[in-house]
C-alpha cells in the first residue's frame, strides 16, 4: 500500500510537470489586423509592427509560449478565433459586453480616450474640449453630446465598422448625420484627407497616428475625450471561452509587465503617453 501511495503520486508528479513543460512549450497563433497603427501595422517590408507585436512578443517569452503573428481583416477576426484559426486575438479591441457574449478577455494592457479627428479647417474643429467617462458619469457625457448635435446635422462621419466607435456614432448621431462604415481606419483617414468625409470617429491613439503620418498636416483632434461605456473597458486579448489555461498565463505574464513597467515602456514608445491600465 504504501509503495503504490508513492508510486501514485509520482505519476501524479510527472502528469503536472508534462502538463507545465506542455503549456509552457504550446504554439500559440495570435491574430492582428496590420492596418491599425501604431496598435499594429504592416510596414513597407510587409512586416508586421506595433506596440501589440512588441507586448505580444513580451507576453509571450513571459509565459513561454511559442507565439506567431498573423494578419487577419478586422471584420473576420472574432468568427475566425471561434473556428480555431487562430487561438488569441491582438487588435487594439477593446472589452464589451456584446463581444463578452461570443469570446472572453483578458485583463485589459491598456486604455484611453475616443473622440473626433476632423480637418483643421472645419467648423467641427472648434468643438469644446473636455474629458467624459459613460460608465462613471453617462448622464453627463450625454448632455456635452447633446449640446453640440446641431453641429453634426447634414455632415458625414466616418467610422470603422464593427467597432465601438461605430457604436459610438450609430448611438449619438444616427439620423442627424450620416454615418459611413469603412473595412479600416486607413482608409477612412484618407476620405478624410479628401474632403469626403467631414469627421472620423476614433481613438485618439490612432488619430495621433494619422496627423503625425504623411496624410495628416491638415487634421486635428476635435471636441471632447470619451473613454468606457459603449466605447470599451480596455484594450486586451481576445480569446475562446473554453481556453482557460491560455486566459490564465496571458492574464499572468500581463500582470507582470505592468508591474514591472514594460507596458508603461512600450506605450511611452508607441503612444508617446503611458496607457498604462488603471486599477
Amino acid at each position: 500500500m504504501k509503495l503504490a501511495r508513492v508510486l501514485l503520486a509520482a505519476a501524479i508528479a510527472t502528469a503536472a510537470c508534462a502538463a507545465t513543460a506542455d503549456a509552457q512549450n504550446r504554439k500559440v497563433k495570435i491574430a492582428t489586423e496590420g492596418a491599425y497603427a501604431p496598435w499594429n501595422f504592416t510596414n513597407a517590408q510587409g512586416k508586421l509592427e506595433g506596440f501589440e507585436i512588441d507586448l505580444g512578443a513580451e507576453l509571450c517569452k513571459r509565459a513561454k509560449f511559442d507565439c506567431e503573428f498573423m494578419a487577419q481583416d478586422w471584420d473576420g477576426i472574432i468568427p475566425s478565433l471561434t473556428g480555431k484559426k487562430y487561438d488569441a486575438i491582438m487588435a487594439g479591441m477593446n472589452i464589451t459586453p456584446k463581444r463578452m457574449e461570443t469570446i472572453s478577455f483578458t485583463q485589459p494592457y491598456a486604455g484611453g480616450p475616443h473622440g473626433f479627428l476632423t480637418l483643421k479647417s472645419s467648423p467641427l474643429a472648434k468643438l469644446p474640449t473636455g474629458d467624459y467617462n459613460l460608465t462613471k458619469d453617462l448622464a453627463g457625457a450625454e448632455k456635452v453630446i447633446d449640446s453640440f448635435k446641431d453641429q453634426f446635422k447634414g455632415k458625414v462621419i466616418g467610422v470603422q465598422g464593427s467597432t465601438t466607435n461605430s457604436a459610438f456614432a450609430e448611438k449619438y448621431f444616427k439620423g442627424i448625420a450620416e454615418i459611413r462604415e469603412y473595412k479600416t481606419t486607413e482608409q477612412h483617414d484618407l476620405d478624410l484627407a479628401a474632403g469626403r468625409i467631414d469627421v472620423a470617429v476614433v481613438a485618439h491613439t490612432a488619430a495621433t497616428a494619422t496627423i503625425d503620418g504623411p496624410n495628416g498636416k491638415d487634421m486635428t483632434i476635435a471636441g471632447p475625450a470619451f473613454r468606457g461605456g459603449l466605447l470599451g473597458l480596455g484594450v486586451a486579448v481576445g480569446l475562446r471561452k473554453d481556453d482557460a489555461e491560455l486566459k490564465k498565463a496571458f492574464d499572468d505574464a500581463i500582470s507582470a509587465a505592468i508591474a514591472d513597467g514594460t507596458i508603461k515602456t512600450l506605450t511611452i514608445k508607441w503612444f508617446k503617453i503611458d496607457l498604462t491600465p488603471q486599477s
